[in-house]
Parts: structure tokens; C-alpha cells; sequence
């Protein structure tokens, strides 16, 4: 399914179609990219394990977090796991570029993976990231949902790897993305 334009307009039906497709598919794990906790909102009670999976500490701000206490208690307490940490594909290299300049090999693999788009490019780095955190089960296949910013336009069934092992990573399908990059 290939919406016309990127953006949160998409996040309504980026979410059915992920829902649909999962049961369809029998996965019981849902990853999804969200810094504020809104688009988490629109998998909540589902019959599925949610992750939702927000910018580092400090992303924007330092010290600060995108996402409200309140909202990070209201998705835990409704039985979402939150996942606050380091983006896979920044990082440590994103520090030595922004200091020193130059571009080194993670930077390349998001730019790489960001010919897709960049929600292919964020669903593929947040299944890793659950995985390496102990969110998700090794070796299944689970529906990653993500954006080209705010909101929901991409959603993939991928069978993530831990980044130590990275490049085992398959992505088995894409539900749906947007065709503006």
C-alpha cells in the first residue's frame, strides 16, 4: 500500500493496515517510533505487545525528554513497554560528525536504508533496538510501524537482529509507505 505524500496524516490508516496485516500474519509484537506517545496511542488494546520506542534522552534538549511523564505512566499502565535509548544508527558516529565532520559507517547504513524512505530506515533501527533491550522475542517476525517525522506513514513485518549481528536483519515485507521521500 503506498500512500501518496509523507506525514501524520497517514498514521490512521498506517495503523489499520499494520493491525490488519499482523493478525493476518499471527505476530504478536508491535513496534512502534513514538516521541510523544500519540501514535502508541493507536495500537493500544489491540491483542498485541506494544513497544514503543522514543528519541534518547536528550535528543532534542539536553536533559530533556520528548515525552510527557504522564503519557509515558498512561501507555506503561495500559501494558505498553517504553523504550528510551540510543538511536542504533546515530549514536557515538553522529557525535564525530557533528564534532569533526565526515560520515562514518552507521550514518551510511541509515542513509542507505533512508533510499526506502525514512520510516522503512526507522522501523528497521527501532526492531533492533527492542531486540537488543529484551522487548521482543529472537528470530520472529514482528510489525514495525514508524514515520517520516511526526506520525505514522510505514509500516514492515521484519525479523530484526541484535546490532551485533545487524546485518541478519530481513525485511520480510512493507505493508505500506509513503511514495514522496
Amino acid at each position: 500500500m503506498l500512500w501518496d505524500k509523507k506525514g501524520p496524516h497517514n498514521t490512521e490508516a498506517t495503523a489499520a493496515a499494520a493491525l490488519e496485516r499482523a493478525a493476518q500474519l499471527s505476530i504478536k509484537h508491535l513496534v512502534v517510533a513514538s516521541n510523544s506517545g500519540r501514535t502508541a496511542e493507536y495500537f493500544l488494546e489491540k491483542g498485541f505487545g506494544v513497544i514503543c520506542v522514543s528519541h534518547h534522552t536528550g535528543f532534542e534538549n539536553p536533559g530533556g525528554n520528548e515525552m510527557e511523564q504522564a503519557t509515558r505512566q498512561k501507555l506503561q499502565d495500559r501494558g505498553v513497554r517504553v523504550l528510551t535509548t540510543t538511536h542504533l544508527l546515530a549514536g557515538v558516529d553522529r557525535a564525530l560528525r557533528l564534532q569533526w565532520g565526515g560520515i562514518y559507517p552507521a550514518e551510511i547504513i541509515a542513509a542507505s536504508l533512508r533510499m526506502l524512505g525514512q520510516g522503512v530506515k526507522v522501523c528497521v533501527e527501532i526492531s533492533c533496538m527492542a531486540l537488543d533491550a529484551g522487548l521482543i522475542p529472537y528470530g520472529e517476525e514482528i510489525m514495525a510501524v514508524a514515520g517520516s517525522g511526526r506520525g505514522a506513514d510505514t509500516a514492515c513485518v521484519v525479523v530484526p537482529a541484535h546490532s551485533n549481528r545487524f546485518f541478519e536483519t530481513v525485511v520480510k515485507e512493507l505493508v505500506c509507505m509513503p511514495r514522496e521521500k
